[in-house]
């Protein structure tokens, strides 16, 4: 199996946005569906978080945590093919992770309800 690797900085801007696409350039929710294109053709993605000047909570979660949402993704299946790098702050690839299982905490208590 393929691995496709994703670098933030080089891929799509060393300058990562908001949330939202209507609340400016290079945000989560762009980075969402540029991720999801890449993780639909197969194989795995590496996801290079490193050379940014840094993100914001929001721009992690609607990113990583939208492909459970929004895309419909499961956390078993994002952690067989998708994986996370942030070399110089470790913070960013929890923070990464954490929105993931959040989103399917959530998706599951919605469930139970």
């Amino acid at each position: 199996m393929s691995e496709l690797r994703i670098s933030v900085a080089r891929d799509f801007s060393p300058y990562p946005g908001p949330r939202y696409i209507h609340q400016g350039p290079f945000s989560g929710e762009k980075f969402r569906k540029v991720l999801v294109k890449e993780l639909r053709k197969g194989g795995t993605v590496l996801v290079d978080l490193d050379g940014t000047t840094g993100f914001g909570s929001s721009f992690l979660d609607e990113a990583f945590g939208g492909l459970i949402r929004n895309e419909g993704f499961r956390l078993a299946e994002l952690r067989n093919i998708i994986r996370i790098k942030s070399d110089l702050d470790r913070s960013y690839k929890i923070e990464a992770e954490e929105a993931m299982q959040e989103a399917e905490q959530n998706i599951i208590g919605k469930k139970a309800r």
